[in-house]
């Protein structure tokens, strides 16, 4: 991202800012609104949200006047207000993908079905599509991005998300020679995969938190899906079902991250995993096969090597989501991307004994977490991803509490763009598709 806040500014000096559509004016959403108000070269001309009054307040809270704002329902209302210098506040994500005058469409819902609905018509509209969403791009980033390929336009996870810190991370030692050796992310809290949102109420009421995301935190989902982005992106895999989750402090990260022969706690290189202890930060192990180099780095307080850890100690969440649609825009590239198709899975496991003809509910809830798996594994188990789960997934058999749920155990609401886009990707998959290019 060098350079992109000169080129900002130059859009800016030039009247030409790029102006997106924020879907979703949750926590993330509201705060992005009022980051991309005082950044240059870029206008929030669109807020959606199934409640538009929240729309409309995620402009006010970001210091716009109200006679500023102006409430529609169609795409020409929102085109017309957008030419006279207005801000648009709707309900529908329609209304943001069809808009001509937008550029970039970033989804901040949260919702995995909607998320592939809005990824796909911004595609279809010729719209570059940001997913502030990691759990849909989890489930069916890559022929989202194949789609978008097509379409001319860029798919893209989000700055800020630690799947998109990580990358930077990435991107930086191997352009400089290093070999990449681990990838992950920080854990603050310790995995808990008997929680649910009533045991986090209190938790999340403090911190001003929905309680199902403090429960996908907690027991570990969220975790999986981001890692799992990292797999994809990179073409690394977990070492073991789940991962390590170590405990250690930045220093000891690069030794407990080695083989077992070498006293770590790995089988092998290549791999995502998690800590605790060391979030909200992000990080990629590292070495290098020169001496010089080493001796270099031990010189410089890396460490004795040969595994150095460069650790980011912050990600920003969703204000730092605007640098990926202004990369998308003027550079057109994407912060992190599938590299091919799925490299890693989120599998669903049971958190309690599941009874023939009950319905499931999705991550964060009472019924099912997730554990990043192999995506060859996952398959060869027939595990039905958790971004499939919700609560319409009727139990076909009794499972057993900890069990892998697989697709004969359960029925999987097949009505949706979500279940469809999935049952192309993997069809493209099974057919190489991925492995032609």
């Amino acid at each position: 991202m060098y350079n992109l806040n000169r080129k900002l500014e130059e859009l800016e000096v030039q009247g030409k800012s790029i102006k997106i559509a924020i879907i979703g004016a949750g926590h993330m959403g509201t705060g992005m609104v009022s980051q991309v108000v005082n950044m240059k070269g870029m206008i929030p001309s669109i807020v959606a949200d199934i409640n538009v009054d929240l729309a409309k307040a995620s402009f006010t809270k970001a210091g716009i006047a109200e006679d500023q704002i102006v409430i529609v329902e169609d795409e020409k209302a929102a085109e017309a207000a957008i030419q006279e210098g207005k801000y648009v506040a709707c309900k529908s994500f329609m209304v943001a993908c069809k808009t001509p005058s937008i550029q970039a469409v970033v989804d901040a819902t949260g919702s995995i079905p909607i998320g592939a609905e809005i990824a796909l018509n911004s595609i279809l509209n010729k719209k570059h599509i940001v997913m502030l969403n990691a759990e849909t791009d989890c489930v069916v980033g890559p022929i989202l991005k194949k789609l978008a390929d097509d379409a001319g336009v860029i798919f893209t996870g989000s700055a800020g998300d630690e799947p998109g810190a990580v990358m930077g991370l990435y991107d930086f030692a191997t352009s400089m020679g290093f070999d990449v050796r681990v990838v992950g992310k920080g854990k603050n809290n310790k995995l808990d995969y008997d929680c649910n949102p009533d045991t986090v109420a209190e938790e999340a009421a403090r911190r001003g938190a929905a309680p199902h995301m403090i429960t996908s935190f907690k027991e570990g989902t969220k975790t999986m899906v981001e890692m799992a982005l990292m797999c994809n992106a990179t073409g690394f895999v977990p070492d073991v079902r789940g991962g390590h989750g170590i405990e250690a402090n930045v220093k000891e990260v690069p030794q407990k991250y080695s083989l077992k022969e070498e006293g770590g706690v790995l089988n092998n290189y290549g791999v995502v995993d998690f800590v605790n202890g060391i979030a909200p930060g992000v990080f990629v192990v590292v070495t290098h096969k020169l001496k010089e180099v080493r001796d270099e780095m031990e010189y410089l307080s890396m460490g004795p090597g040969p595994n150095y850890i460069l650790y980011r100690p912050y990600h920003l969440c969703s204000l730092e989501t605007p640098l990926s649609a202004a990369m998308a825009v003027i550079e057109g590239k994407g912060t992190i991307v599938p590299k091919g198709g799925l490299v890693a899975d989120v599998i669903t496991v049971a958190k309690k004994d599941l009874k023939a003809g009950e319905y499931m509910d999705g991550y964060g809830a009472y019924t099912c977490y997730g554990l990043i798996e192999k995506y060859e594994t996952a398959k060869e188990m027939n595990a039905v991803p958790i971004g499939l789960v919700d609560r319409k997934t009727k139990v076909l058999k009794d499972i057993k509490k900890g069990e892998v749920i697989t697709y004969d155990m359960v029925e999987i609401d097949k009505s949706t763009k979500l279940y469809h886009l999935r049952q192309l990707q993997e069809q493209l998959q099974a057919e190489g598709f991925w492995d032609a290019k």
